[in-house]
């Protein structure tokens, strides 16, 4: 079983930075399943209990200048590690303007991920700086617990308004509830609602847009004004808004009647 990998391009290298940080926002721990060409940082916590799931994909050749990785097997070509979400984010938290970082699986007399960053130092010489992450290997028995997650059909599906928006909604409900109820139609229409006995407040965004395949064949005969709605901990929300480092170009929220999929 091995894997090494490098990063040298600097756009590449802040970008998974950033992606390592969300995860440590979202969870003491993580899976880390490394396959030919693909990475996936895993969350597979009881969402009945109020955990988090997560299934974030990296295609490899968009990150790595090198990558290699032998599996636990020829037929098993795949590597699944657990460890700590915040000491893989402390580690590339010095790998800013780094000239490299280099990633591999190592044994110190238990086993490791390896992560060495290498600095340019005022002298215009390099060093090199290396963290050794404790990290449990996950046995081939328990890897069926750990696959791509099933998403069921939604009854709508829509693009969030701009989450640093949403955020500060979201911020500012949550000193007036526990609660908030996502409600969404097939003509863009987002509403995010708190009710008490005391108040009831909604903030309204419209003309979001809604994924063609929400809005095809399946959804024909459906009122396109009509709300699906979801009630969630405003908490865990805030958790997933809080954590989001990665800037992305859309976010998609999709709501069926008994969980929420972002």
């Amino acid at each position: 079983m091995r894997f090494r990998a490098k990063i040298v391009d600097g756009a590449c290298l802040n970008h998974f930075t950033r992606i390592s940080n969300m995860i440590a926002k979202l969870a003491k721990t993580c899976t880390l399943r490394i396959s030919p060409d693909k990475l996936n940082f895993i969350l597979c916590d009881k969402l009945a209990n109020g955990g988090v799931s997560m299934w974030c994909e990296l295609e490899q050749e968009n990150f790595f200048n090198e990558y290699q990785m032998e599996g636990v097997s020829a037929e098993n070509n795949e590597i699944y590690l657990e460890l700590t979400s915040e000491n893989l984010s402390r580690a590339l938290k010095t790998a800013q303007n780094a000239r490299a970082l280099k990633i591999k699986l190592t044994n110190k007399h238990f086993p490791c991920l390896t992560v060495s960053v290498e600095l340019l130092s005022m002298s215009s010489s390099s060093r090199i700086v290396t963290h050794d992450i404790p990290i449990k290997v996950i046995p081939r028995k328990l890897w069926k617990d750990l696959q791509e997650p099933v998403v069921p059909d939604p009854d709508v599906s829509i693009y969030l308004p701009v989450l640093k928006t949403m955020k500060s909604v979201v911020e500012k409900m949550k000193n007036i509830s526990n609660h908030l109820v996502i409600e969404a139609n097939l003509d863009g229409e987002l509403n995010l609602k708190i009710e008490t006995e005391l108040v009831c407040v909604t903030t309204h965004f419209k003309d979001l847009g809604n994924p063609p395949l929400a809005s095809e064949s399946t959804h024909q005969d459906r009122n396109m004004e009509h709300m699906a709605e979801v009630h969630i901990d405003i908490r865990k929300l805030l958790q997933f808004l809080a954590g989001q480092q990665v800037n992305p170009t859309k976010a998609l929220c999709s709501l069926e009647y008994w969980s929420l999929n972002q």
